[in-house]
C-alpha cells in the first residue's frame, strides 16, 4: 500500500502543491514581470479615456492650454453637441446604415458560408481564396472606383446613389460581406457533420437543416460577423465623407466637423468634441457587454483548415 493510499490527507495536500508546480512551468514570464506589464497595458488604454472624460467637463480654453486636470467642472458640452453640428442625426444615420451592414450581411453569410464548407462544386476554393484576397484590398484602393461606378448609375439609371444612405449601405456591405461570410466558414468548419446526417436521415431538407440546426448552433459566430459589420460602418471615415451630404452624415462624419468647428472666432470646440467622442462611443460598448459571452464564442470556435 502506498503512502498516498493510506492517507488520504496527505494526498490531498499534495495534489494544489502539483497544480500550482505545473501552473508555474506553463507560464510564460515571470509573476512580477506579468503584472507590471499588465499595469502598463491598462494604463495605456485607460489614460486616453480618462483624459478625454475630463476634457469634456473643462471648457475650451481649458483644454488649449493644456489642463489635465479641469480647473471648473461642467456639463455644458454634452449639451451644445447636439446643436452643433446635429449629433443626433448623425448618430441616427450611423445606427441605420451600420445596424443594416450588420444584419444582411450576417444573414447573407450564413448561407454563403453553408454552402461553401458543406458542399463540393468546382470553383469552391477559388471563392475561398477570394474572400480572403479581397480582405486584403485597402478601401483607399477602392474609393473612387465606387465613386465613379455609383455615379454613373445616377446618370445613366436615373438613380441618386451619392448622398443617400442606402448608396452608403451597399458600399459597407461589399467590404463587410467577405469578412463576415470568411468568419462564418471557420466557425461553421468546427460544428459536428454528425448532426446533419442524422437530420438528413429523418428527411430534413437542406433549407430545414440550415433554419433547425445550423442557425440555432452558430449564433456566437453569427453575433461576432455581425458586430464587426456594425463597427466597419460605425468607424467609417472616409465612404462616410465622400458619399454623404449634411442631412447624411454619420456620426463618424459629425467627429471629423467638431475637429473643424471654432468657437467666438478663434479657439476650437475641444471640450464638444471630447464630449461628442464619449457620446459616440457609448453604442459600441453596449453592444459589446450585451454580446461579450457570443464574442468570446465566436473568435476561438472554428477551425481555418
Amino acid at each position: 500500500m502506498t503512502i498516498d493510499a493510506a492517507n488520504p490527507i496527505e494526498r490531498q495536500k499534495k495534489q494544489p502543491i502539483r497544480r500550482d508546480a505545473a501552473l508555474e512551468v506553463t507560464r510564460l514570464m515571470p509573476r512580477p514581470l506579468l503584472a507590471t506589464l499588465t499595469v502598463l497595458l491598462c494604463a495605456l488604454v485607460l489614460i486616453p479615456i480618462v483624459y478625454i472624460f475630463l476634457a469634456s467637463l473643462n471648457t475650451d480654453v481649458g483644454v488649449a492650454s493644456g489642463e489635465f486636470w479641469p480647473s471648473s467642472f461642467s456639463l455644458d458640452s454634452y449639451t451644445k453637441i447636439w446643436d452643433s453640428v446635429g449629433l443626433a442625426k448623425a448618430i441616427g444615420n450611423s445606427l441605420i446604415v451600420s445596424g443594416a451592414t450588420a444584419v444582411v450581411s450576417a444573414i447573407m453569410a450564413i448561407g454563403t458560408a453553408y454552402v461553401l464548407v458543406r458542399f463540393e462544386f468546382r470553383g469552391r476554393l477559388t471563392v475561398l481564396r477570394g474572400l480572403l484576397g479581397l480582405q486584403s484590398i485597402p478601401g483607399t484602393l477602392m474609393l473612387l472606383p465606387v465613386f465613379v461606378l455609383f455615379s454613373s448609375a445616377g446618370t445613366y439609371l436615373g438613380v441618386t446613389v451619392i448622398g443617400t444612405l442606402w448608396g452608403l449601405f451597399i458600399a459597407y456591405l461589399t467590404f463587410a460581406l467577405p469578412f463576415s461570410t470568411w468568419v462564418m466558414v471557420t466557425y461553421l468548419r468546427g460544428l459536428p457533420r454528425e448532426l446533419e446526417e442524422a437530420a438528413r436521415i429523418d428527411g430534413a431538407s437542406n433549407l430545414g437543416i440550415l433554419f433547425r440546426i445550423i442557425i440555432p448552433l452558430s449564433w456566437p459566430g453569427i453575433i461576432v460577423s455581425a458586430i464587426f459589420a456594425f463597427l466597419l460602418g460605425w468607424n467609417d471615415v472616409l465612404f462616410a465623407s465622400v458619399f454623404t451630404r449634411p442631412d447624411t452624415h454619420t456620426a463618424a462624419v459629425a467627429l471629423q466637423v467638431f475637429a473643424s468647428a471654432v468657437e467666438g472666432g478663434a479657439i476650437p470646440v475641444y471640450s464638444q468634441m471630447m464630449a461628442a467622442s464619449l457620446v459616440c462611443a457609448v453604442p459600441v460598448v453596449v453592444l459589446y457587454f450585451m454580446f461579450q459571452k457570443y464574442l468570446v464564442g465566436g473568435l476561438t470556435a472554428g477551425s481555418v483548415k
